[in-house]
C-alpha cells in the first residue's frame, strides 16, 4: 500500500487541519481580532489591529515564512527540536518590540498585558527548550481559550474545544509526546489565568 495514501486517512486530514487551525500564529491571531472586535469601538480597535499586524503578525509570518523556505526549519511549525534553538531568539525579539510599541503608544491595558504574557511565555518556552521541546500549538491555545472565556464564555467555550483538539492534534500526528503536550498546555493556562485576571 502507498504510504501517501495511508496519510489520507480523514483522521490525519482532520488532525493536519485541526493542527493548523491551532497554529500559534493562526489561533493568536483569530483571538486578538475576537478580542478587540469584542472590547474596542472601531477607530480604536483599527489602530490597535494594524499596530499588532505590523509588529507582530507580519513579522512572525515572515519569520516563519523565510526560515521554511530557506530551509532553517524544516516545516513552519519549527516542530525539530534543534531548530528552536535558533527561532525563540528571533520571535522573543518580535514579541519585544512589540511590547514597547505598544507601551510607547498607549494601547489599552489588557492589549499590553497580554504582550506582556505572550513576551514571558516565549522566554519560558525557550528555556524549557533546553529539555523538552514543548507544544507551542498547545500553550498558545489553551492561553487564548482562557482569555476568550473571560472576556465571552460562549466563544470561550468553543476555543476551549478547539485548544482541546489541537492537543489531541499534535499528540495524534507525534509533533509531541504527552509531556511536551501537558507543558505546553498547562503553560498557556496559567498564562491565561493571570493575563485575564
Amino acid at each position: 500500500m502507498n504510504r501517501d495514501k495511508i496519510d489520507l486517512k480523514p483522521t490525519v486530514v482532520f488532525a493536519r487541519w485541526v493542527s493548523w487551525i491551532g497554529h500559534p500564529l493562526v489561533f493568536i491571531s483569530l483571538s486578538v481580532g475576537i478580542i478587540i472586535a469584542l472590547r474596542l469601538a472601531n477607530r480604536a480597535g483599527l489602530a490597535l489591529s494594524l499596530t499588532l499586524l505590523a509588529t507582530v503578525i507580519l513579522p512572525m509570518a515572515l519569520l516563519l515564512f523565510r526560515g521554511f523556505q530557506s530551509g532553517r526549519w524544516s516545516d513552519p511549525d519549527v516542530s525539530i527540536h534543534a531548530e528552536r534553538v535558533r527561532f525563540y531568539p528571533r520571535a522573543i525579539s518580535i514579541s519585544a518590540v512589540a511590547v514597547l510599541v505598544l507601551l510607547l503608544s498607549r494601547a489599552p491595558a489588557f492589549a499590553l498585558r497580554g504582550a506582556t504574557m505572550t513576551l514571558f511565555l516565549l522566554i519560558i518556552a525557550a528555556l524549557i527548550n533546553f529539555r523538552i521541546k514543548l507544544s507551542l500549538h498547545a500553550l498558545f491555545g489553551f492561553y487564548s481559550a482562557v482569555i476568550l472565556f473571560v472576556v465571552n464564555p460562549v466563544v470561550g467555550a468553543v476555543a476551549s474545544a478547539v485548544a482541546l483538539l489541537v492537543f489531541w492534534s499534535r499528540l495524534y500526528l507525534k509533533r509531541h509526546d504527552l509531556l511536551e503536550t501537558l507543558v505546553g498546555a498547562f503553560l498557556g493556562l496559567l498564562g491565561g489565568l493571570v493575563t485575564a485576571w
